[in-house]
């Protein structure tokens, strides 16, 4: 005779029964499913005994969950960085298109603009001239003339340190002399080599937000198109 006691289960609680033997990985790969079995587990060992593998599953789990954090970070910043060098492309092609400089100027303060979502830009040449030629000024409000020694002394203050090809950085009362009393904050300053006997240029982005240009922020898009603007202004210097 028997003495083992039959199985109390409910036709449920076979059906689930069968369904976890039959794959296992549904329970397996459910953290919360898996957190409350070992939960479990732990009442039923005691209050004086230590789960040694439950608290290194939970340090692997928070080193899992630091690592999707990173995981994520990695891929929105690789897709912001695909959308900014899509816009510079954009650009670039907006600026191959006009034959004339009134119209590159154009197109610049324009279409450019608006692709890299600038609320102003400028571009600064140094002249030896002391004022403005009216061939200059009929070129409109884009283009601005300066002093030779202008443009190192705008980026760095007139301190003593190397002048890099692109500079981001907040707005200050020392860059009135560009924006005046408008609403740019944050701006974006890329020189330009005009060539063998040209005084260099300048070209200038500003923006509204004071975060869009940020000293740590990355600059190979703007020395790329810095670097194509500057060619293109050869180009028409001739």
């Amino acid at each position: 005779m028997s003495t083992q006691l039959p199985r109390a289960v409910t036709p449920l609680a076979d059906e689930l029964r069968e369904k976890i033997i039959s794959d296992p990985d549904m329970v397996l790969e459910d953290l919360d499913v898996m957190r409350a079995l070992i939960a479990a587990n732990e009442r039923g060992t005691g209050a004086n005994v230590v789960d040694l593998r439950g608290l290194a599953m939970e340090r692997l789990e928070e080193r899992l969950e630091r690592l999707e954090d990173t995981h994520r970070g990695v891929i929105a910043a690789a897709y912001e960085n695909l959308a900014g060098t899509n816009q510079i492309h954009r650009a670039v092609l907006q600026l191959l298109q006009p034959t004339q400089f009134t119209e590159f100027l154009n197109a610049l303060s324009g279409e450019v603009a608006q692709t890299l979502r600038l609320d102003s830009v400028k571009l600064l040449l140094e002249t030896k001239v002391t004022e403005e030629e009216p061939a200059i000024r009929k070129l409109g409000k884009v283009l601005i003339t300066a002093e030779p020694g202008f443009i190192e002394n705008y980026i760095t203050y007139g301190r003593n340190v190397p002048v890099r090809p692109v500079t981001l950085r907040q707005v200050s009362p020392e860059t009135d002399v560009i924006h005046g009393d408008s609403f740019v904050h944050s701006e974006a300053l890329m020189t330009l080599d005009l060539g063998l006997g040209r005084l260099p240029g300048l070209l200038i982005f500003g923006a509204e937000d004071p975060h869009m240009f940020r000293p740590t922020q990355g600059t190979d898009l703007l020395t790329f198109f810095a670097g194509v603007f500057e060619r293109m202004m050869r180009r028409y210097l001739g």
